[in-house]
């Protein structure tokens, strides 16, 4: 059984370093397809999404509050309010939620 996990561990890296390295030495030239240009421009923002969502809702005692804190961050970043005035607002209603919630 525990030889098992040496082969597992050794798979994982050698695919992990082949998504990685295979990219740099076989795309040489500039990417000109307006479609996978876009793609890649994305990918670092849903990545942040899809790791800070789940975060938003399971910081907070109650997944309501985190939800009621994401929709009121998304009203006033949707108005353009700073990201310090975003992140006070929904610190204050998670504290309110959670004061009479819990």
């Amino acid at each position: 059984m525990k030889h098992n996990v040496y082969v597992y561990i050794i798979i994982m890296a050698i695919t992990t370093y082949l998504i990685r390295v295979l990219p740099l030495t076989l795309i040489r030239k500039e990417i000109t397809n307006t479609t996978i240009r876009s793609f890649l421009y994305y990918v670092p923002y849903v990545t942040l999404a899809v790791m800070t969502f789940p975060a938003i809702l399971e910081a907070t005692q109650t997944p309501v509050a985190g939800g009621a804190a994401l929709v009121t961050a998304m009203g006033l970043a949707w108005k353009k309010k700073s990201l310090f005035q975003v992140a006070v607002c929904s610190c204050i209603v998670v504290f309110v939620l959670e004061l009479f919630l819990v």
